[in-house]
């Protein structure tokens, strides 16, 4: 059973106590309650699927960043074999913050990383909530330049609410850390596949993200700032900002799935389980595994040359602009 509930599930939440009520009352006694388990089974699904089909940007900000919702680690696991992974920028440190190494995906050898951001508070302090330092993408690129020397396709997971913003990440070089693997990452010489499977903030998520395909699962968020952020910028109400505000920036965000798909920055939404990722975690690996390898398919046939002058060009037809002549 799920042992967190987002503010707008709290219906979903007494339906489902009420059923664990009720099988362990049944359970072991004389007593046959079976149909009035199911009835409420019943109503669950169709609360739950009245609820999850009318989400709004702020909601599904909220799934995005449910604290049961699978990270990096979770999907390597269930979806990777082999995994070793390989620790530090060999400049200054490891960042916690951002795993990766080197795995097998239906035995095709790959290089996988991405943001994780912790469970449990001792975690996520280690993990720094997911928000990397600038050593956290060096690493990443070291990474991705083995798997371009070994000829390994690149997958990566976006996770996070931004890079770190702290005095000693500015001073170790975040932004130039952010800018060089944008750089590096334009023009490696393998496949690169990225999914957003929660949070991808800014620069923060940019830094690892910039692939042949990029896909999101159905309830992440893929953002140049969060709601909250943009908030207290726009408004300038600092201890006064409330859900209210923060719905507005994400409705004016642009930031759910669905949006990027229609601006054509994704490729493909990847199908989440009713109820979102954390009610099904295998399940939702296992799409997420499809999508990769049939991105594998669709890439494998092409030269070094021919993946980054595609993904040049790719990366050239996003946005879009009115020309006005006088």
């Amino acid at each position: 059973m799920i042992r967190y509930y987002l503010e707008f599930e709290k219906p979903i939440e007494e339906l489902e106590i009420k059923i664990e009520e009720l099988k362990r009352l049944s359970d072991g006694k004389d007593i046959d309650i079976s149909s009035e388990i199911k009835r409420l089974e019943k109503k669950v699904r169709d609360l739950r699927s009245d609820i999850f089909s009318t989400l709004t940007p702020w909601q599904k900000t909220l799934v995005a960043r449910h604290p049961e919702r699978p990270y990096t680690l979770d999907y390597i696991n269930m979806t990777c074999s082999d995994f070793i992974e390989l620790h530090g920028d060999r400049r200054f440190s490891d960042d916690p913050s951002i795993v990766g190494g080197i795995a097998k995906i239906k035995n095709i050898p790959v290089v996988i990383l991405g943001h994780q951001k912790g469970r449990g508070t001792k975690e996520r302090i280690y993990r720094n909530f997911g928000q990397p330092h600038p050593e956290g993408y060096r690493k990443a690129l070291r990474l991705m330049k083995i798997a371009e020397r070994f000829k390994r396709p690149v997958i990566t997971f976006i996770d996070t609410p931004g890079a770190y913003p702290g005095v000693g990440a500015e001073e170790r070089g975040q932004a130039e850390a952010i800018a060089v693997n944008l750089m590096e990452m334009s023009r490696l010489r393998v496949p690169v596949v990225t999914i957003v499977i929660g949070e991808g903030g800014s620069g923060g998520a940019l830094a690892i993200g910039v692939a042949d395909r990029l896909y999101m699962l159905e309830h992440s968020i893929y953002s140049v700032i969060s709601p909250e952020g943009c908030s207290a910028i726009l408004w300038k109400k600092a201890g006064e900002i409330g859900t209210d505000d923060f719905s507005r920036a994400a409705n004016a965000l642009k930031l759910t799935a669905q949006d990027l798909l229609s601006f054509n920055i994704i490729d493909d939404i990847i199908p989440e389980p009713l109820g979102g990722a954390h009610r099904d975690p295998e399940g939702t690996a296992g799409k997420i595994s499809d999508f990769i390898l049939k991105a594998f398919e669709e890439l494998k046939t092409k030269t070094p040359s021919k993946l980054v002058e595609e993904r040049y060009k790719r990366l050239r037809k996003i946005g879009s602009f009115l020309e006005e002549t006088k």
